[in-house]
């Protein structure tokens, strides 16, 4: 069956039985900084979170959530990640919860909380309180906002909101995500939410998210930092019917890796999309962790950036895996795009040629390792002033 992954503003829009909400809460110092979106009716779930030492506590609340399989709200927090706030934290953390669950009306344990932004600082629950008192006056009626409201008011240094659809058969997929720093993933993604009115198993859904972000949100770089609150979910409430598993699988995939490539592409700094793709591994891991090794060079991913012929960064940021015993140098191969780079002779052409590769707005980098037909590709991006003034300046 094919499937049109094609799709405009217009087609932006929540799948049936879902809406949200997005208002001020006094998080950042203006524009919408909460979010809620919540189905209408039960819904079964799958999520994976950040296996960071420090995750926190809306992470630490959510796995428990999670883990009956029927979440139906999400509630995000932008600009504070609250986390390393000790009980305190936690127990601004379950309020919120508390809060968003008494507005719709269901069971806390069916809401999620994400939280983003700063670490080390409490919530200022003032604020957020009187913005939910506002909000529970309304009630529900005020549930009016798009997936576009949600992706903006997730984001923190994002310079863009990130958003997909997909369908199957009757179905719609709407995914939404945030992130361009502290970026790489370890079993989930920063903050990705994905809504579906397709009718599917909690089995088969769980089964479709973990392979989906094993190959998309885990094969993700900006800098090799591993957020504290990563979070990604998927909840499913059934109001358009069945679908096939494996075509919604398919989708799925498709979505999260479209919503990936968005992260990559608005890396903190960024200027350029990095894809490194390896191929002729040992096995699937191994590629994988010399892609991520060589997206993750400082030195490659300058090089990138001032479209520097100097190729040689990436030998070495292969060669630096010296765990990997069985790769050795005359079964290797580099190229930049259509242009192999090694084994070459460094000529003037060629070098030439390969600078014209790196100034594009996307640069792949594709190496071949002659062992075995493991292959990955990961996502990432260049490495730019842009990054270091983003990041010297955070919280200042």
């Amino acid at each position: 069956m094919r499937h049109d992954y094609s799709f405009d503003d217009a087609d932006l829009v929540w799948p049936v039985g879902f809406r949200a909400f997005t208002g001020h809460g006094g998080l950042r110092d203006h524009g919408d900084d909460i979010s809620i979106v919540a189905s209408d009716r039960p819904a079964v779930s799958a999520a994976m979170f950040t296996q960071s030492l420090f995750a926190g506590p809306a992470v630490v609340l959510s796995r428990a959530h999670a883990a009956g399989r029927r979440l139906r709200a999400v509630v995000t927090l932008a600009q504070n990640a609250n986390v390393a706030t000790g009980r305190q934290g936690a127990e601004h953390a379950a309020e919120v919860v508390g809060r968003v669950a008494g507005i719709l009306d269901v069971p806390e344990d069916e809401v999620l909380i994400g939280s983003t932004g700063v670490i080390g600082r409490p919530l200022p629950m003032d604020t957020i309180r009187a913005h939910f008192d506002r909000t529970a006056r309304h009630g529900t009626g005020a549930f009016t906002a798009a997936p576009l409201d949600v992706a903006r008011a997730m984001m923190t240094t994002d310079t863009r909101p990130k958003t997909a659809v997909r369908t199957v058969g009757a179905a719609r997929i709407v995914g939404i995500a945030k992130g361009v720093g502290m970026l790489e993933p370890n079993m989930a993604t920063m903050l990705a939410y994905v809504v579906t009115d397709a009718a599917l198993t909690a089995e088969d859904l769980d089964r479709a998210l973990r392979t989906a972000v094993d190959t998309t949100f885990n094969c993700l770089s900006v800098d090799t930092d591993t957020s504290t609150s990563d979070t990604v979910a998927v909840l499913a409430n059934g109001a358009a019917g069945p679908v096939d598993p494996a075509e919604f699988a398919a989708a799925l995939a498709d979505l999260c890796l479209d919503l990936t490539r968005q992260l990559a592409g608005d890396g903190e700094g960024a200027t350029k999309l990095l894809r490194v793709t390896v191929t002729e591994a040992r096995d699937a891991a191994q590629a994988r962790r010399i892609a991520k090794s060589v997206v993750n060079s400082p030195l490659v991913k300058t090089a990138v950036h001032g479209a520097d012929p100097n190729w040689g960064r990436v030998l070495m940021a292969v060669g630096k895996n010296t765990d990997d015993r069985d790769i050795v140098p005359h079964r290797v191969t580099v190229a930049f795009g259509d242009t192999e780079v090694y084994p070459a002779e460094p000529t003037p052409d060629l070098l030439a040629a390969l600078s014209a590769a790196m100034r594009r707005s996307e640069v792949d980098i594709a190496i071949t390792l002659g062992l075995g037909d493991g292959a990955a590709t990961v996502f990432g991006c260049d490495l730019s002033a842009g990054y270091v003034r983003v990041n010297a300046d955070y919280t200042t």
